[in-house]
């Protein structure tokens, strides 16, 4: 009998040993193993810029611009601030204006301290590699093209991923006048630029690529061509210089209330359009939209993508009898 128990305590201690043993031995390994520690990302100080006022001056044919990337913050909606990756401080970036033959001097100045940034001016013909290079941070680069083709244009930073530099905020309109003008100049009362765009969730790479974005503008604001309208009086000719910078969806351009009965697509005079009801605008178009407003009111300018129009891509024409400056 003791025999018996002295065998069963014998069994039991061994097993007890052996669990203990291998409890032990797990963790001991384990932690034995090299972990990976993960640092949480620090935010990056988010910049706010002073805007640098471009420097553009003609000699003859030949255009000299200035202009600067840096990082800006703006208000794009009432109470809404995006720190956005400008061309001066604002977006859309400065309008230029040239016109068609001649040579356009760009010194691109890069004040941004984290990235480099570049120049893609859809207006001429010009070897990337060589023209539309990277500017690095704190540095400037200067390139020298023809502006052989009229019409309006866009222009903006093609450093990679461009989605994002679009997205961000580097982009403007840049008009290239006809040698000869537009056939219908002399009876032109008003001109205007529109540039739509869009913003996503703040330098969001994601949201960029596969979201949809937070706020449709014309000129960088959803409450700017509100606040302060389009103007003309009744029986004007109203030009406008339009262009969808993107970068991803396209414009459906319309005028409530209004027959654009000349449109020149991309603005090459030979393209010519009449009687339009909506002018459709990919990412990267643009068009010189006419009309005529013959009563006095308010014109609603709009996408007629409505669901981008609710986002804020929306413009007043303001039409009165006596026109108030």
């Amino acid at each position: 009998m003791f025999r018996h128990w002295f065998n069963l305590f014998i069994i039991i201690a061994v097993f007890a040993v052996l669990a203990m043993t291998g409890c032990e031995s797990g963790p001991s390994q384990e932690s034995s193993a090299p972990k990976e520690i993960t640092q949480p990302a620090l935010p990056k100080e988010k910049l706010d810029q002073p805007p640098v006022k471009p420097v553009i001056r003609k000699e003859g044919n030949q255009v000299y611009v200035d202009l600067t990337a840096q990082v800006t913050a703006i208000e794009i909606a009432k109470g809404y601030t995006y720190h956005a990756w400008t061309f001066n401080g604002t977006v859309p970036g400065p309008v230029l204006r040239v016109k068609e033959g001649d040579t356009i001097h760009l010194t691109l100045r890069n004040l941004d301290p984290n990235l480099p940034h570049s120049m893609d001016m859809h207006a001429v013909q010009a070897a990337p590699s060589k023209h539309f290079i990277d500017v690095n941070p704190g540095e400037d680069g200067t390139f020298k093209y023809k502006a052989d083709h009229p019409g309006v244009f866009m222009y903006h930073c093609g450093t990679k991923p461009v989605l994002q530099h679009l997205a961000n905020g580097m982009y403007g309109m840049i008009i290239v006048e006809p040698a000869e003008g537009y056939p219908t100049d002399k009876i032109v009362d008003r001109e205007y630029t529109i540039v739509q765009s869009e913003f996503y969730k703040e330098n969001d790479l994601q949201a960029f690529s596969e979201g949809e974005p937070t706020h449709v503008v014309f000129n960088g604001s959803t409450e700017a061509m509100k606040d302060q309208p389009f103007t003309a009086k009744a029986g004007d000719r109203v030009r406008f210089y339009v262009v969808n910078t993107g970068p991803n969806h396209v414009s459906s351009f319309h005028i409530v209330g209004a027959i654009m009965d000349r449109v020149y697509l991309d603005g090459n005079p030979q393209n010519v359009l009449q009687g339009m009801q909506t002018v459709l605008l990919p990412a990267g178009g643009g068009a010189v939209i006419e009309t005529e407003v013959n009563e006095e009111g308010e014109y609603m300018i709009v996408t007629h993508q409505f669901n981008d129009a609710d986002r804020g891509a929306t413009a007043t024409l303001s039409v009165t009898r006596q026109l108030q400056e």
